[in-house]
């Protein structure tokens, strides 16, 4: 009697605790790699190095599931592995990676949670009927963005700040059609195999356009750091983190699941701080609040959606 009570103890531990426990390891370590990417890109191109850390990811990823003899991908899987390898990886982990070069983290964590506020908007130019709550949601995110930027107006005078503003929000537009197609293209394969899949195929693709360009620079003049960061990026960022989300994902509610997502930009903007020493004001602190609560309400809309 004894020994099913533990058993059932540790069987309801396992089934929340390991979830929960899961969704904060994400809520943090996501949030700490906009400062690793940050100091990453300091020494080198920024696409050199979301190469580099999207080809030892999958290396680790596909050496696991080659190894199990895990099966492949099987006719139109790969095309959907394809166009999310280039949204996900090449364009919105590229891209976000680029801008941070000429933004400050907080600030590309922050522009980084705007994904919902673009689904909101891709579902509305489709045609879909939207509950109120996301509009208002919409509306008070936008408003809690411009607080953030009302002290930046001047700073986009300078056209590195303004190419960074704009490269790290096409990088959120592109996660969030790419959320839009996954929900639609939903593979039927192992989720963990395909993220490897899709950090190999997006490497190629940027190894490509580097060589193309002479952009990259020679690995033995990359610094230290910079491998410390890459190594960081590969290990919690690209493997660990993900295998947690998707655990996380499947194991909790999709409303409990989406907190990360609120708390990754403030972990962002107070490491920030306090690490690199970037600016933060009053503004920044309360327009990502504001821009945070309209996400909430945005993500509230759409569970209440599903469930009626």
């Amino acid at each position: 009697m004894i020994q099913k009570i533990k058993s059932g103890i540790q069987s309801k531990i396992s089934s929340v605790g390991l979830p929960v426990l899961a969704l904060c390891w994400v809520s943090f370590f996501w949030g700490t790699t906009w400062i690793a990417s940050k100091e990453g890109v300091k020494y080198m191109p920024a696409l050199q190095l979301a190469a580099i850390r999207q080809f030892l990811g999958a290396t680790l990823y596909l050496s696991y599931f080659l190894f199990n003899k895990t099966p492949w991908p099987k006719g139109k899987q790969w095309k959907t592995i394809i166009i999310l390898s280039i949204l996900n990886f090449v364009l919105s982990n590229g891209l976000s990676t680029w801008g941070v070069k000429y933004i400050s983290s907080g600030l590309g964590a922050i522009i980084g949670a705007l994904v919902p506020l673009w689904v909101v908007i891709i579902s509305l130019f489709r045609g879909e009927k939207l509950v109120k709550l996301s509009i208002i949601g919409l509306v008070v995110g936008f408003a809690g963005v411009c607080v953030i930027f009302y002290e930046h107006l001047r700073d986009f005078l300078i056209f590195d700040f303004r190419f960074g503003i704009i490269i790290s929000i096409i990088s959120t537009l592109t996660w969030a059609f790419a959320t839009l197609y996954t929900k639609k293209k939903a593979a039927s394969f192992n989720p963990y195999f395909s993220l490897g899949i899709q950090m190999f195929i997006s490497s190629i693709f940027l190894f490509a356009y580097l060589g193309a360009t002479g952009s990259a620079v020679s690995l033995s003049t990359i610094p230290v750091i910079s491998w410390v960061s890459i190594g960081y990026l590969v290990i919690f960022g690209s493997v660990l983190t993900f295998i947690a989300y998707i655990y996380a994902l499947q194991h909790l509610p999709a409303e409990i699941n989406s907190i990360y997502a609120y708390i990754n930009p403030i972990i962002a903007v107070l490491l920030g701080a306090y690490i690199l020493g970037e600016p933060l004001s009053l503004a920044i602190a309360v327009g990502g609040i504001i821009t945070l609560f309209g996400l909430y309400l945005v993500n509230r809309s759409f569970q209440k959606s599903k469930n009626t």
